[in-house]
């Protein structure tokens, strides 16, 4: 692997699970430990552990803070209270999007924000051009690292380290300053799974503690550790966007299908609103949508979509399923063929092979 890529303070911990790791966005990271499939699975049924503390954290504190997301964030950032999430996108002011994030509320004028790994000095760039007033913005992505424990025993385990009662933690919510096997750290009931899990930020020391000891101890219960190929299939079935295939510079959030976080009604402008709020009165003229071959091949992410040999769109992330063997993906087309069960044709080593829309996600938790 190349010298300059790099490394979480979890990387040592890789080779001692059977981890092999690839360049992911410029960070040496494990696609696997045991296989995708395995790990998927342990997840769906049981749980894994992720390591992802490539993530980026920057924080916004000052008087003006709330005023200040509100105007980078497309969300309505005064709905949070403190110890709750939010999921959020910040905008270009065309509508396309810098990045998709999470907003952690910690306290009066003081927000975390989790962002994409490949865009952490974007976003940071970005954030520092666009403050105003008593504001603060500060990238602190160093001085963390983060685990991932995700899936339906999820909770039983992390219950084995701490006095806190985790049932009573609800989804999208987060307790700072928890004692977690000993450690000072920040857990929150979120993940880019579709399943129940928590997302677990702290010093590397302490992180590399709690992911040695939930491994050890969540062992008999069927936790492993799961990389990069299954956190793609999972958040993939889920109906989780992945910035740079569902959202980016070029797509929109109305058209990978992520308006819930638009909020064109929230009394202040956010960078990007007039443009969101002209697709939305006008039409998308493509929008994302699920696929299912019919013929036998897997679609890719990039393989262009068809329709009667017209091209109407390519395939942001295609795979097949490692729970149902569907041959499935999402595509981002010409609205006119987004109904469910049109008839489409996806080019696969030059073939045009015959492929519907279908309903997404394709995987739902039962509650």
């Amino acid at each position: 692997m190349e010298a300059n890529l790099r490394q979480t303070p979890l990387y040592g911990e890789y080779s001692k699970y059977g981890g092999k790791t690839i360049d992911f966005g410029g960070w040496d990271l494990p696609v696997q430990f045991t296989s995708i499939k395995e790990e998927h699975d342990a997840v769906r049924n049981r749980a894994g552990l992720f390591d992802v503390s490539h993530m980026g954290e920057i924080f916004v504190e000052g008087k003006d803070a709330l005023s200040y997301l509100q105007k980078i964030l497309s969300n309505d950032i005064s709905k949070i209270q403190v110890g709750g999430a939010q999921y959020n996108v910040m905008c270009y002011e065309n509508g396309g999007v810098v990045d998709d994030l999470l907003v952690y509320f910690l306290q009066e004028n003081r927000y975390l924000l989790c962002v994409n790994a490949a865009n952490i000095e974007k976003d940071f760039e970005w954030m520092k051009k666009h403050v105003e007033g008593d504001v603060i913005v500060t990238n602190k992505s160093d001085e963390y690292a983060q685990i991932a424990l995700q899936g339906p025993l999820s909770e039983e385990v992390l219950q084995l380290f701490t006095d806190v009662n985790l049932s009573e933690l609800k989804s999208f919510k987060f307790i700072d300053d928890i004692t977690i096997g000993g450690h000072q750290v920040l857990v929150s009931r979120t993940g880019y799974t579709g399943e129940d899990g928590f997302e677990i930020y702290g010093e590397p020391s302490s992180i590399i503690d709690l992911w040695t000891r939930i491994l050890e101890l969540g062992k008999e219960k069927g936790v492993v550790p799961a990389g990069l190929g299954a956190r793609d299939t999972l958040r993939f079935e889920a109906g989780l966007p992945l910035y740079g295939q569902e959202l980016s510079r070029d797509i929109s959030p109305f058209e990978a299908g992520m308006g819930f976080a638009v909020k064109l009604q929230k009394e202040c402008e956010f960078i990007g609103k007039e443009a969101l709020k002209v697709q939305k009165e006008n039409g998308l003229p493509r929008k994302i949508v699920g696929v299912e071959m019919i013929d036998k091949g897997i679609p890719r992410h990039g393989y262009k979509v068809f329709k009667d040999g017209i091209e109407i769109g390519e395939v942001t992330t295609g795979t097949q399923l490692p729970s149902t063997k569907r041959n499935v993906g999402l595509a981002l087309i010409d609205a006119k063929f987004t109904e469910l069960n049109t008839e489409v044709e996806i080019e696969i080593r030059n073939k045009k092979l015959k492929a519907k829309t279908v309903a997404t996600p394709f995987y739902k938790r039962a509650k």
